[in-house]
């Protein structure tokens, strides 16, 4: 707790004394009478047990304490006005905080973006890459996008699809050492994301006995796995969803097609208090029917 801190008024009336040296040009500044500066600065004096100016008939000095008090003040209440005014910019320049996984940002929502900008040119949109972080959204995030199961509590929540994990390897390195059957999966490399789970999931569904789950880097993130497929450095799976640019562009290819389902999805989420907020649920509305657009083309 703050003690000993003297009155704002009076703080504000000996700034502007100090400055014009005048008290005088101090009540014209602040919009008050003469008699209020003076009244102003004497409960200041009185509060800090100095004196602070030096009245010689119609002059005005600081005093020594003057001086240095007035350097200190004038900084201190130059901060305050800016951080002031940074708070009411931030009042009057309404935007939509939103927080995703990195790699659904890098691979999915930026290119996507333009859509909805589109739609909704007076809704700016600001992003923030994250690692996921579930259930703890934090009030000055307006929406997220979560990566997991879907058992958060306390939020608005709904799923952005329903996809499969898709085996994906390069063209040039299926060119050296193509796939035909599942048994081809123990002659290369095997790209992990995370943790091995999910390679070793995939191996259970397509019952290949002895696939060396061991084997093979793990990267964080599911866009540098993806890299390293694109590079030929092995053979990684990734949630569709994320690997739709590579496919298009013809960086990667899915082999041995399967309907195995990722375990987890992507959901939209945000505060419970915040269901009436239109540009909240504007881009809750355009991102479920994005996604699920794709998912029939």
């Amino acid at each position: 707790m703050y003690k000993r801190l003297p009155p704002l008024n009076s703080l504000k009336s000996f700034e502007s004394a100090a400055r014009h040296l005048s008290f005088t040009k101090a009540a014209d500044e602040l919009f008050v009478t003469q008699a209020a500066v003076s009244h102003q600065i004497k409960l200041l004096e009185d509060f800090l047990g100095v004196e602070l100016f030096k009245r010689k008939n119609r002059a005005l000095e600081l005093t020594e304490f003057g001086k240095t008090y007035f350097a200190d003040i004038n900084k201190i209440l130059r901060k305050l006005n800016e951080a002031t005014e940074r708070l009411l910019t931030l009042k009057n320049d309404p935007h939509l905080s939103i927080s995703v996984p990195q790699t659904f940002g890098i691979q999915w929502l930026v290119p996507h973006l333009s859509d909805f900008n589109r739609l909704h040119p007076e809704i700016e949109v600001r992003l923030k890459g994250v690692d996921q972080d579930e259930g703890l959204l934090s009030k000055e995030i307006d929406l997220a996008v979560y990566y997991g199961k879907g058992n958060w509590q306390n939020l608005q929540v709904d799923r952005l699809g329903k996809e499969n994990l898709l085996i994906l390897a390069s063209p040039e390195l299926l060119a050296k050492n193509p796939i035909y059957t599942k048994e081809d999966l123990k002659h290369h490399t095997l790209i992990h994301t995370h943790t091995r789970d999910n390679w070793r999931a995939m191996a259970d569904y397509l019952a290949i006995d002895e696939l060396n789950i061991q084997q093979g880097p793990l990267f964080s993130h599911t866009f540098m796995a993806l890299q390293a497929a694109i590079h030929g450095q092995g053979v990684a799976l990734a949630n569709r969803l994320l690997a739709l640019q590579e496919i298009e562009h013809g960086l990667l290819k899915e082999v041995l097609p399967t309907d195995f389902p990722d375990p987890k999805s992507f959901y939209v989420v945000n505060h419970l208090d915040r269901l009436d907020d239109e540009q909240i649920q504007a881009f809750r509305r355009w991102i479920i029917a994005a996604i699920r657009k794709e998912e029939h083309e």
